[in-house]
C-alpha cells in the first residue's frame, strides 16, 4: 500500500506546491507515523494548514484524507511489528487516546454497515443453517471472536465445533472429518495467522462452505471464501479494533436465529429452566 502511495506521490511530485512537497517528503520518511495522524496534526508537524493536507490527499489521487490515511494504515497493519506500531501511534501526537479509540470504532462500524455485502451475508446465513456441522476458528486476537460466535451458535445448534487453535497439528486433527456438507466460519484480521490460512486451505479442499470474516479482499483468507464478510478494523496502537467484526458476528447470529425462531425459542426456554434450577445467574437476591 505504501509503495502505491509513494508511486502516486512520485508521479506528481514535480507539479506539487511547496506546501505539498513538505507533506510528500515527510510521508516518504515517516509513513508509519503519518498513518496515525489526523489531517490537522500532520499539517502542524510539517508546518502547513489542515486544508493543505486535505488538498494534498486529493491531488495525489485519493477521494479525501480518510481514504489516504486508510491506505497508509493498511501498510502499517500488515508489515510493522507490534512494537513499531505502538511507537508510531504514540509518536503521532498528543490527542486524547480515549477519544481517538471511540472515534475510530464508530467509523469502523459505520463503514462496515455501509459496505458489507448483503448477498454474501444472506449466503452465509443459509450455509450455516444448512450445515451438518459448523466449524469455527480464529487464532490469537481473533480467538475471542470465534469463542463468542461459538457460544451463541451453540445455543441454536448441537453441531458446533470451536476449533482449539493452540497447536497447529491439533487443528487439523479436529477438522479432519470436515466435508462438503459442513460450514467453516474463519475469522482473521491483521496480522494474519498462517494457521488460519492453512486450515482453510484444508477445509476448502474437502469441499466445505467457507465463511471468511476478515478486513478485505486482500486478506489471505478471502480467496478461500464461499461467502466473504468484510468488517473494517483499525488500531490505536498495537491493539487492533475488533468492534466492527463483533457487530457483524452479532448480526450473523441474529439472522441465523431468526430463520430458526421456534427451535431457538424452545432451546432458550429449556436453558432458562436449567439456569434457574442451578442458579447459573444471579438474580440480585442471592446471599453471599
Amino acid at each position: 500500500m505504501a509503495e502505491n502511495i509513494q508511486e502516486k506521490i512520485d508521479s506528481v511530485y514535480n507539479t506539487l506546491s511547496k506546501g505539498h512537497r513538505k507533506i510528500a517528503d515527510y510521508i516518504k520518511e515517516n509513513y508509519e507515523k503519518a498513518s496515525f495522524m489526523t489531517a490537522a496534526s500532520l499539517g502542524q508537524t510539517v508546518g502547513v494548514s489542515e486544508s493543505t493536507v486535505v488538498r494534498f490527499a486529493s491531488h495525489i489521487g485519493f477521494d479525501g484524507y480518510p481514504e489516504f490515511q486508510k491506505h497508509l494504515q493498511e501498510m502499517v497493519k500488515n508489515n510493522l511489528t507490534s512494537i513499531q506500531r505502538m511507537d508510531a501511534a504514540f509518536a503521532a501526537g498528543d490527542e486524547d487516546l480515549l477519544d481517538r479509540a471511540f472515534a475510530a470504532d464508530i467509523e469502523m462500524i459505520k463503514g462496515t454497515r455501509e459496505s458489507v455485502s448483503r448477498s454474501a451475508f444472506a449466503g452465509a446465513v443459509e450455509a450455516i443453517n444448512n450445515a451438518e456441522k459448523i466449524y469455527i476458528l480464529g487464532v490469537r486476537s481473533s480467538a475471542s471472536l470465534a469463542g463468542f460466535a461459538a457460544f451463541y451458535l451453540s445455543l441454536i445448534f448441537d453441531n458446533v465445533v470451536l476449533v482449539d487453535t493452540s497447536a497447529a497439528s491439533e487443528m487439523f486433527e479436529q477438522m479432519f472429518r470436515i466435508s462438503d456438507k459442513d460450514a467453516c466460519i474463519a475469522i482473521s484480521f491483521p496480522r494474519y495467522s498462517n494457521r488460519t490460512v492453512k486450515s482453510l486451505e484444508f477445509a476448502k479442499s474437502r469441499g466445505a462452505s467457507i465463511i471468511s470474516i476478515t478486513d478485505g479482499q486482500m486478506s489471505p483468507i478471502a480467496e478461500y471464501a464461499s461467502h466473504l464478510l468484510v468488517a473494517k478494523s483499525s488500531m490505536v496502537s498495537f491493539v487492533d479494533s475488533l468492534v466492527a467484526p463483533l457487530s457483524l458476528i452479532n448480526a450473523l447470529i441474529a439472522a441465523v436465529a431468526k430463520e430458526r425462531n421456534e427451535e431457538v425459542h424452545a432451546n432458550l426456554e429449556a436453558l432458562e429452566e436449567i439456569w434457574k434450577q442451578y442458579h447459573v445467574y444471579s438474580n440480585g437476591e442471592d446471599k453471599k
